[in-house]
């Protein structure tokens, strides 16, 4: 269920804004919407499993957070970014 390292670093290099950038907003984004799809997917299955549910929603509220603070910093990256993840909104 946990992401692997290979697939943790093909996701930095692709969104990094510049060589060795592990904590920029896309960076960080990028992670966590990986992160989301797939305990979206777990809990489609286990219905009942209500702590990794709060975990989902915390992490859904901080990638809003993230997104919100490069909407405010630079309106460019986020729409680049929203439109690279597929994001709705």
């Amino acid at each position: 269920m946990s992401m692997t390292a290979e697939r943790k670093s093909a996701i930095v290099t692709k969104y990094a804004t510049k060589k060795g950038d592990t904590g920029s907003p896309e960076v960080q984004v990028a992670l966590l919407s990986e992160r989301i799809k797939e305990l979206s997917e777990h809990l489609a299955t286990h219905t009942k499993d209500f702590h990794s549910r709060r975990g989902l929603l915390m992490m859904v509220g901080q990638r809003r957070a993230l997104l919100d603070y490069l909407k405010a910093k630079d309106t460019k990256r986020y729409e680049s970014l929203i439109e690279r993840l597929e994001l709705r909104r």
